[in-house]
């Protein structure tokens, strides 16, 4: 199925008609439009209105509020239902219901509480999607699917484990193999027969629980695909299929499971406190990332977001006026071609009532609409001007789901927390306002001038040469602290670390220290601490290896020794910090490392500020988003005479974005 770009940008809201009388939709929907909603997504969790007897499908209702928001001119994204499946099938079914670690079987009444292995279960979730996909797959109206929602469930029964087993030896082969790779030896914990084998509950073996992880990222796969068979031959062209994932969730590899669908997109929410957008845009670099992993680049969409508030923190505080329209506005700078919100109006009853909502229980638009409306009219305004353009972006972030899986589960320090050190590195590079793709680890590093290693802890051969070129070619590597320990089975590797980019960096390390008080940094350029972590380095290759930094007096160990150090390679450099170093001097060691490489922001902006550029599929154009995200008005100096978009006007000198707003512009 090959999709085309989308003629505008798509605002809308997630839409539960099966939860009102028909006589109110109209009302619904006039608000929708007043609203500037110009998309809907409708049906995911609608399993029991759809077939509310084993194969009575009545879908008619369905087919009359999709019609009738086509009318409205609004767009339907149609969910698979199978995130809730109704109590006539898990009653007559009860093995479809997901067992915990514990042995005891799900409860229905919740969502996602299947055994996503289980056969009958799938059989079910392919007659139901079929039905819809031959209902509804050539209206003219449904413009893409969601499947399911939000995956995350792990099951452990017998079945499960069962498959596992099956799995591990189609993987290995044999036992000898299997043994010898995860070093059973130890602990005794030698296999003879492959139905010894456990699915791990709490820390086991790390190859064990490497492959437990891969199981459940292929059993998800599978599912998925189960659905997908069941819809895509049913499509007409151009419509296409996605997930809505849940950014840093880290149950399985993502990128294995984009490789199937069209388009990746993510569930965007805050609960408590407020948006940092330093961070957040590391996650829609991240899913905008998986289909750059699968080789078929695509922007995404935000499936769902914040309507104000949550209802599932301790404290479920509302977002500041105006705060979620810059939230919006991020996504679509960093590649979002649709923003949703979750929801459209408060159920009456449910586990979610008081979430916020754009219209309340009684029907009437809650204070938060009128945000909508203002975002609306920004979407009607530049909403085909943006529609067919990317992000660009000159740094790569490496991700890798099983390099993290192995820092979490053997953290070291109760404080090491993976997700922090990534956004520990992203941070300066946002402040800077430089593009950033956040990739899989194996992703083509060619259109690059910076690459980030943050804690890829896993390396092969395959990885370490495609670095070695990147620098070799002049790119400039920064490898970071947990990096280049282990190989695919997740064991340590035979040598120190950084193992086979030690020459390519020109250190080793000699010995890691989790920290219980910091300890000092003198740099060449910085001063400041290491928290949490330490790496001592040995400097393999004198002539060609600057030390940046080093410890000061602390442990013994330290004191003295080096901490950070760059090497040179023809007009490449590659970087390797052993230190987690504290804000400040984390944001001075990376502001060098960019200012040496050259790069810059195309327009100078205060902080709080963040500028986006968007480029036209041919490269001709560049839209820069202007967006302040600080509650006070704030000045921007512009470097050459810039044209407001929608319109065109001429902008000189200087431009005053008030607090919350937005300016898009040009060139002129």
């Amino acid at each position: 199925m090959t999709t085309q770009p989308p003629k505008t940008l798509y605002l809308g809201s997630a839409y539960y008609p099966e939860h009102w009388p028909e006589s109110r939709w109209a009302e619904d929907i006039r608000l929708m439009q007043e609203a500037g909603l110009n998309v809907a997504r409708l049906g995911e969790f609608a399993w029991s209105t759809m077939e509310p007897a084993d194969g009575q499908f009545h879908l008619d209702w369905l087919a009359r509020a999709i019609d009738q928001l086509a009318q409205a001119g609004i767009a339907t994204v149609l969910g698979t239902p199978t995130a809730a499946p109704p109590a006539w099938l898990t009653q007559a079914h009860p093995d479809t219901l997901a067992v915990d670690e514990y042995g005891r079987r799900a409860q229905h009444g919740n969502r996602c509480h299947f055994c996503v292995n289980s056969a009958t279960y799938q059989a079910y979730c392919r007659r139901i999607v079929a039905a819809l996909g031959e209902r509804f797959g050539q209206h003219p109206h449904v413009i893409g699917w969601q499947l399911d929602n939000e995956y995350n469930r792990v099951c452990y029964c017998e079945e499960c484990r069962s498959q596992f087993q099956t799995f591990l030896q189609a993987r290995y082969g044999s036992l000898d193999e299997l043994n010898a790779r995860w070093s059973t030896a130890y602990w005794s914990q030698t296999y003879t027969d492959w139905r010894q084998i456990p699915a791990p509950i709490g820390g086991h073996n790390p190859g064990l629980m490497l492959d437990w992880k891969r199981f459940i990222t292929e059993s998800y796969r599978q599912y998925q695909q189960v659905q997908i068979d069941a819809l895509r031959p049913q499509l007409r062209e151009g419509v296409w299929i996605t997930h809505n994932f849940m950014g840093w969730f880290d149950g399985f590899d993502h990128y294995a499971l984009n490789v199937d669908l069209d388009m990746a997109s993510w569930d965007y929410y805050v609960g408590t406190g407020h948006h940092d957008h330093l961070e957040k845009g590391a996650i829609h670099d991240l899913t905008r990332g998986f289909k750059l992993a699968s080789g078929k680049p695509k922007n995404f969409w935000v499936m769902e977001t914040q309507p104000g508030s949550v209802n599932w923190r301790p404290v479920n505080n509302m977002l500041n006026q105006g705060e979620a329209r810059v939230m919006a506005w991020q996504a679509i700078g960093h590649g979002a071609d649709g923003v949703l919100y979750w929801q459209w109006r408060s159920a009456l009853n449910g586990q979610e009532q008081y979430h916020g909502s754009l219209v309340d229980q009684s029907g009437q638009p809650r204070p938060f609409y009128d945000e909508v409306k203002l975002l609306g009219a920004d979407v009607l305004a530049v909403g085909e001007l943006l529609a067919q353009t990317r992000p660009e972006a000159r740094v790569a972030f490496l991700n890798d789901y099983p390099s993290r899986w192995s820092v979490q589960w053997q953290k070291h320090h109760a404080d090491f927390d993976w997700v922090k050190h990534f956004t520990h590195y992203y941070r300066p590079f946002a402040r800077a306002n430089l593009g950033v793709d956040v990739v899989h680890a194996d992703t083509p590093l060619d259109n690059y001038r910076i690459v980030v290693m943050p804690a890829l802890i896993m390396l092969n051969e395959q990885r370490s040469r495609r670095l070695a070129e990147f620098v070799r070619r002049g790119g400039k590597l920064i490898i970071t602290a947990r990096s280049a320990m282990k190989d695919e089975d997740n064991s340590l590797l035979p040598m120190r670390q950084p193992g086979t980019l030690a020459d390519l960096a020109g250190v080793e390390v000699e010995e890691y220290y989790a920290l219980d008080e910091p300890v000092p940094i003198k740099g060449n350029w910085f001063e400041g601490q290491s928290r949490v972590w330490a790496e001592r380095l040995k400097v393999r290759d004198p002539n060609h290896v600057a030390v940046i930094a080093k410890y000061g007096p602390s442990n013994g160990w330290l004191d003295g020794q080096p901490a950070i150090t760059v090497r040179g390679t023809s007009s490449g450099l590659c970087y390797y910090c052993g230190a987690y170093l504290d804000d400040v001097a984390q944001q001075a060691f990376l502001h060098r490392v960019i200012e040496t490489v050259g790069l810059r922001s195309p327009i100078t902006v205060p902080e709080g500020v963040e500028v986006c550029t968007r480029v036209t599929l041919d490269g001709k154009t560049r839209y820069f988003i202007l967006i302040n995200h600080t509650r006070t008005g704030q000045i921007i100096d512009l470097p050459w005479p810039a044209a407001e978009q929608p319109g065109g006007r001429v902008l000189t000198g200087r431009i005053e974005l008030p607090a919350y707003e937005v300016a898009v512009v040009t060139k002129a």
